[in-house]
């Protein structure tokens, strides 16, 4: 997804001389199309993701339009002070790019590990919080980007995740997208890892005979709080699914509307345990480790099911 973002981002740098982009030492080959545009608006800080963060600041406080680029850790953890005191409190429109959501970085162990971000990032006032789910939505977020006013933070999962929306889709920050309308059961996921995987357990499930909703909730912050009512309104199972820490993230965010609006039905969070991963390895062998593959989800379903039935 970051390659299709980076390669739709080009074609509006060519005509856009205020866009900016930062990094810190990473994904150079991301960069290719856009140093041969024009290499003086593309900057490499080397690796000091604080300086980044205040040349953007600066860069932004003159009118220019910044996108800056890291992994998550680095970007987010080691630059919070900057990106609060520079960016979300002057409301700067500045884009962090994020890469590696969830445990994509695996084999470089937990330092590499972004299972927090959401929370930290969504506490932030005037911060905007998005996490595409396909290529489709990566493309249309790259183009809505360019006139975003103020602060955005894009995490992106793994670039090899199947294409959700077989359509063309109607993207809009803040509003979620329902990639299959069902009834009684609804699934709400964020980022392409976890969406790919709701998709496996929605065709389980309807391969049973059981019609799920599912949504992709691209954006965790502003969440789309009229959809989330019209979900209470016609399902009595509501399961978000993230890879994310199940504390601060979208699981919390949908609890926070659900038990404000008054919902009567069952609700789970599935997402990252709150603990720190005692396993290294790829992206494939960590999500079955910490329970988050299709299978393991699919099972943790049916116990809330039963559950919900009082058979247990």
């Amino acid at each position: 997804m970051r390659k299709i973002f980076f390669q739709t981002l080009a074609e509006e740098f060519k005509k856009d001389k205020s866009i900016f982009m930062l990094f810190a030492d990473l994904g150079v080959k991301f960069f290719y199309d856009l140093k041969k545009i024009d290499p003086e608006r593309v900057i490499d800080v080397g690796v000091a993701e604080a300086n980044m963060i205040d040349v953007a600041s600066g860069l932004a406080m003159s009118g220019k339009n910044v996108y800056c680029y890291s992994i998550i850790p680095f970007l987010i953890d080691r630059a919070l002070d900057q990106i609060r005191v520079d960016i979300a409190y002057n409301n700067l429109n500045i884009k962090l790019l994020g890469a590696g959501g969830g445990v994509v970085y695996g084999l470089e162990g937990v330092t590499h590990h972004s299972v927090n971000d959401i929370a930290i990032m969504r506490s932030l006032p005037n911060m905007t919080v998005v996490a595409p789910g396909d290529v489709k939505e990566a493309i249309a977020l790259a183009k809505a980007s360019i006139g975003f006013p103020g602060p955005l933070y894009v995490r992106f999962g793994r670039d090899c995740e199947p294409e959700v929306h077989r359509e063309e889709i109607d993207f809009k920050t803040g509003k979620g997208i329902v990639v299959n309308k069902g009834k009684d059961i609804c699934l709400i996921a964020t980022g392409s890892t976890m969406l790919s995987a709701a998709i496996e357990v929605a065709d389980r499930l309807s391969k049973e005979g059981k019609n799920p909703t599912l949504v992709s909730m691209h954006t965790i912050k502003p969440l789309d709080r009229e959809l989330i009512f019209d979900l209470a309104k016609d399902h009595s199972q509501i399961i978000t699914l993230e890879d994310h820490n199940v504390i601060g993230g979208l699981g919390s965010a949908v609890s926070e509307v659900l038990l404000e609006g008054g919902y009567k039905g069952a609700f789970r969070r599935i997402g990252i345990p709150d603990t720190f991963s005692e396993h290294v390895g790829r992206p494939d062998y960590l999500m079955e480790k910490l329970g988050l593959d299709s299978k393991t989800i699919y099972d943790k379903l049916y116990f809330l099911d039963k559950l919900k039935n009082h058979d247990l």
